[in-house]
């Protein structure tokens, strides 16, 4: 059992005891005053019938009490629990790799945080305080059905025997059955997602019919899966009846029994058939429960599978080391890096970058180019070999030291669901609107932002879709100028941006990246134009490296057949 979950555990059952124990004071009560009340000796005792009926209310406001303090504490104490696993959760799968990341359908990621932890937190609120109540309640009835008549409550005992084994059996179907419903879960949650995001590819291609034909399968999927652990669940649970049925009848017939031969009084007897009646409640209900108890594990598995996972890119943490202060040179150490199960995309790549120079890394879709990036910033890690910087190990700087040194801006210029300003921010959350509206300027952006309805605060929708590619871009290139790196890669950053708006972004890009050491994945070779030095690469080799002017003497290398190639695709456009 998780840590989380332990804490006030024992506690919680104490008061589970309490609250079972009070419910018993009933068919005591019956008991006596049947016994000791109604058939005194002497006649009737009204004053004996009286005081057990005190004792007997007393003892349910004491149950009642009780009960809601359980309740109070489990409700607590599971949420507190659950909160606190839901959070190591979420971090766990942002501290995983990349390569882990796109491996998963992120709304089989999402259900994990989600749906799995809700699905524990159902049963621990409501099954959890049913089990504890049950199991208190079976420990107590039997007590005092021992008290009683030790003959009858082997009679129940072996009535309720068959079902302990039918149950057993079914909770390893079930085991098996609820892991597959939590699997159909995180797929069809997958498949919503995507079809919602999509939504604009969908109507674009009018492939709707079969993206419905694709959820209706999802679906029915978790539906069937739904539908074969109920049944299986369902089975159970009528063993549950069957035995329950079985008892009662044979407590009758063995109680008048033992009553005839003078072994058992009518209030004992009486008092027994309550005492059978509290026994079974719980039994029933145990089925029930293991209903959403397996759910819950299945969804409880699902989440320590994630919280098991080791991220193959670790923080070093306090064993780390801070990158050291100043401009900062980069160097690739004979890198290697192959995707799990696929070929090498970079191949032997070894360089050295000096600090404080601009870098364009150009080639063919599929060159490597992004890899490169991903590998510097340390998104992933090579197969083999090293990257430096400031002659550091990447793997030895502290993620602290290095998402606040080095800053990349990826293809997509992601944005999250906020204003222009809240997203520049994340740069610096203590910059104010003054600085962001100044980072603006300096990069020529001032007439942007004016011309937006509401400035600075406008809202840029969910993954910024409310503005377009070219200015979701242009707010993430703002973004990153406010973060002032020493090291700053731009991944095809410019990629989506207008011609006119390129040339005006080139002139602000020469004065924010000069200073610093600036890794351009360039695109459009008019940015390699205006670097220091220019890295070619073909099929995960650097096969070329040099000026631009140099570069483009020979037609026939591969530069030279790129920068043609884009030259006619320009005069075209």
């Amino acid at each position: 059992m998780s840590p989380e979950l332990r804490t006030g555990l024992a506690g919680t059952v104490g008061l589970a005891v309490l609250a079972t124990a009070g419910r018993v004071a009933v068919p005591i009560a019956v008991q006596q005053g049947i016994d000791h009340g109604l058939r005194a000796p002497g006649g009737p005792d009204l004053g004996v019938v009286t005081t057990v009926a005190g004792v007997a209310a007393a003892a349910l406001v004491l149950t009642m009490i009780s009960a809601y303090l359980m309740n109070v504490r489990l409700y607590t104490v599971s949420e507190t629990a659950l909160a606190s696993i839901r959070t190591r959760t979420f971090r766990h799968i942002h501290d995983l790799s990349m390569l882990h990341q796109q491996s998963e359908r992120r709304g089989s990621l999402v259900s994990r945080v989600t749906g799995d932890v809700d699905q524990m937190s159902q049963f621990l609120q409501y099954g959890g305080v049913t089990l504890l109540v049950s199991v208190g309640q079976v420990t107590v009835t039997t007590v005092v059905m021992a008290l009683y008549s030790w003959q009858l409550t082997l009679v129940v005992y072996a009535a309720f025997a068959p079902v302990v084994f039918v149950i057993r059996h079914f909770q390893r179907r079930l085991t098996v059955a609820y892991g597959v419903v939590r699997g159909h879960v995180g797929t069809m949650l997958a498949a919503i997602s995507e079809s919602v995001v999509g939504a604009g590819v969908i109507r674009a291609y009018g492939v709707r019919r079969r993206t419905e034909a694709r959820l209706d399968a999802a679906i029915e999927a978790n539906r069937s899966a739904q539908f074969t652990a109920l049944r299986t669940s369902v089975t159970g649970f009528t063993a549950g009846e069957w035995a329950s049925g079985v008892a009662t009848a044979a407590v009758v017939v063995v109680g008048v029994l033992l009553g005839v031969d003078g072994q058992l009084s009518v209030g004992r007897l009486t008092a027994f058939l309550f005492l059978v009646t509290l026994f079974v409640q719980p039994v029933q209900i145990a089925t029930e429960v293991l209903n959403e108890a397996q759910n819950a594990l299945a969804g409880w598995r699902r989440v320590l599978d994630v919280l098991d996972q080791q991220p193959d890119v670790a923080d070093p943490g306090d064993v780390g080391r801070d990158l050291p202060p100043g401009p900062i040179d980069v160097r690739f150490s004979h890198v290697h890096f192959a995707y799990p199960q696929g070929p090498e995309v970079l191949t032997d790549v070894d360089l050295a970058i000096p600090a404080q120079t601009r870098v364009a890394v150009v080639g063919e879709t599929g060159s490597g180019k992004t890899t490169f990036a991903k590998l510097l910033t340390r998104l992933m890690d090579p197969t083999r070999g090293a990257v430096l910087l400031s002659g550091v190990p990447l793997t030895d700087v502290r993620f602290a030291s290095l998402r606040r040194r080095v800053v990349m801006v990826p293809q997509d210029g992601f944005l999250f669901d906020a204003t222009v300003a809240a997203n520049v921010r994340f740069a610096r959350p203590e910059a104010t609107d003054e600085d962001l509206y100044l980072a603006f300027t300096e990069l020529g952006l001032a007439d942007w932002v004016d011309g937006l309805p509401e400035g600075l605060a406008t809202p840029v929708g969910e993954r910024g879709e409310a503005l377009s590619v070219g200015e979701r871009q242009l707010v993430a290139l703002a973004r990153a100028y406010l973060a002032d790196p020493d090291l700053l890669v731009l991944d095809e950053a410019t990629s989506a941006v207008d011609p006119a708006t390129e040339v005006r972004l080139q002139r602000t890009l020469d004065a924010v990246t000069r200073g610093r050491t600036t890794i351009v994945i360039a695109h459009r070779l008019s940015t390699s134009q205006a670097a220091d030095e220019v890295i070619v690469v073909d099929a995960g080799r650097v096969v070329q490296r040099g000026p631009h002017d140099d570069l483009v003497r020979d037609p026939g290398s591969v530069y030279g057949r790129l920068y043609a190639s884009w030259l006619e695709q320009t005069r075209a456009a």
